[in-house]
């Protein structure tokens, strides 16, 4: 959908739905919605009085100016309380108001900047979150199915200010929020193909195309190069699979090694039969959004690409199928990873892991100042944090973990601290090797942290994200129900601000 800025006044817009907003208590409307009002003769004052809206967030009330002004419709939506508002509440206002208007067929919309009068939120970042909530809002995943009639779709948005001074702001702003919305829209889409089209290959084309598009250096290995690479863990793994692996590497300033380097890490099992332990039938068709990891992974190397930001910064996607083929690795079998530490493999369906050390080992040769893995690597996780509420973070630099906790405030992508206590390496000892790659049910997320430390030596952390890069039911109105695309806003946050 194309956003225009334009400065102006919003009644005299061309678009047939103009959207303004209204906090919750507030009896008499000001700024662009009492300009409204007034023009409708008092309208919106009427609705508020009659006790038929009342600004709740997530309230939707509509109007029809009948010719009183250009736009077929009003759209006014509820903000809330207005000590409560923030650009989380921004980005559900303008989500919730646009996807009333797809759904009465509106074609051009037109709205004022949620948050950026009254509420006194920053301009540059409240259109951000305007554009952003609407953009994600309008997301549809383009599934596969013949249909009678197609789906309505939103045209244009045009953001109207009638402030010159602040255009350049929301321009910057809305910029940023485009950026946004396509490395999002590039996981979410990722994670919802079915798993015989986002295949290994799959996915390190589609990383091959953001390198063509945004000038980053590339590089997918297959088995014989893991071989010559010593990748013991991820090999042990595809071993199995039908599906070629691809150890796949994006580079953004790849020449400018004086700047920072930070490494992005996504798991990528495109898709997880828990190999010869095999997973129970139920549930298991979700298991290909076991690589939302790698999708967040690729979905930010498009954004950081796209913002051009200032870092040296490394995106490596170990990717393959984890499958009971006649060939793969068995529970009691030992592995070598790439590090020369052993691994006792209790549990083939514990696969996320053993891909991910390899590829942590692999990321120390960039001389990072950071390395950030994220998977969906535990059910535990959910057990623990809830499905939808927040991921898990464990981080043996103190000062990375405050970092990203306050990149996932600001996207509303919450992280949790969890332990990365000594005590828990007890979990993982093992007489025959160095380590097990399971330490059973209890405390199995840090457990799982446990062993992916035993690969770094550099800062660093993971975010297991199981329990919200892929929801049955959206827990937020710019989502939909699936993949979330979570961890793409959230690193590109810190990133922007590193």
């Amino acid at each position: 959908m194309k956003i225009n800025v334009e400065r102006g006044n919003l009644l005299a817009s061309q678009a047939d739905t103009i959207i303004v907003n209204l906090f919750e208590g507030v009896t008499i409307p000001g700024g662009a919605t009492g300009a409204v009002d007034s023009a409708l003769d008092g309208a919106i004052s009427e609705l508020i009085a009659g006790g038929d809206f009342s600004g709740k967030a997530g309230e939707i009330a509509v109007l029809y100016p009948r010719g009183a002004i250009n736009a077929r419709r009003v759209l006014i939506t509820g903000l809330g309380k207005q000590e409560k508002f923030d650009l989380e509440g921004v980005r559900h206002a303008a989500a919730t108001a646009v996807k009333r208007a797809r759904d009465l067929n509106a074609s051009h919309v037109a709205t004022i900047v949620h948050g950026a009068g009254i509420a006194g939120l920053p301009v540059k970042d409240a259109a951000q979150a305007t554009a952003e909530g609407t953009l994600l809002a309008l997301h549809r995943y383009p599934a596969q199915k013949q249909k009678e009639e197609a789906e309505h779709d939103i045209d244009g948005l045009s953001i109207i200010e009638f402030d010159a001074d602040k255009i350049p702001a929301i321009e910057e702003g809305v910029a940023v929020a485009q950026a946004l919305a396509a490395g999002v829209t590039l996981a979410r889409d990722l994670v919802n193909m079915p798993a015989n089209q986002a295949t290994p290959t799959f996915m390190a084309d589609t990383a091959q195309t953001i390198a063509d598009e945004h000038g980053l250096n590339s590089f997918v290995g297959g088995r014989k190069w893991a071989r010559e690479q010593n990748l013991g863990a991820f090999l042990a793994v595809a071993q199995g699979a039908g599906e070629k692996p691809k150890f796949i590497i994006l580079e953004h300033n790849s020449n400018q090694l004086e700047m920072d380097t930070i490494v992005l890490v996504g798991k990528g099992i495109t898709f997880d039969t828990g190999g010869i332990s095999l997973k129970p039938v139920a549930g298991m068709g979700d298991m290909k959004g076991d690589m939302g990891g790698a999708a967040a992974v690729l979905g930010a190397m498009k954004v950081i690409a796209d913002l051009d930001l200032p870092l040296h910064v490394v995106g490596i996607t170990p990717c393959t199928e984890n499958m009971p083929d006649a060939d793969a690795y068995r529970p009691a079998d030992v592995i070598t990873a790439s590090n020369g530490k052993t691994i006792e493999i209790i549990s083939t369906d514990a696969e996320g892991r053993m891909i991910l050390a390899d590829a942590l080992v692999y990321a120390q040769r960039y001389n990072p100042k950071a390395v950030i893995d994220l998977a969906t690597l535990t059910g535990a996780c959910i057990v623990a944090l809830g499905q939808g509420i927040a991921a898990g973070v464990f981080s043996n630099e103190d000062d990375l973990s405050k970092k990203l906790v306050a990149a996932g405030e600001e996207t509303s992508e919450r992280l949790w601290p969890l332990p990365l206590w000594d005590v828990y390496r007890k979990a993982i000892d093992t007489d025959v090797a160095d380590m097990k790659n399971s330490g059973g049910r209890m405390g199995g997320v840090a457990t799982s942290a446990i062993f992916l430390r035993e690969f770094t030596d550099y800062n660093w952390a993971h975010l297991d994200i199981a329990g919200v890069a892929m929801l049955e039911k959206a827990a937020k109105p710019y989502n939909q129900n699936g993949a979330t695309g979570f961890g793409v806003r959230l690193l590109v946050e810190l990133l922007r601000n590193w």
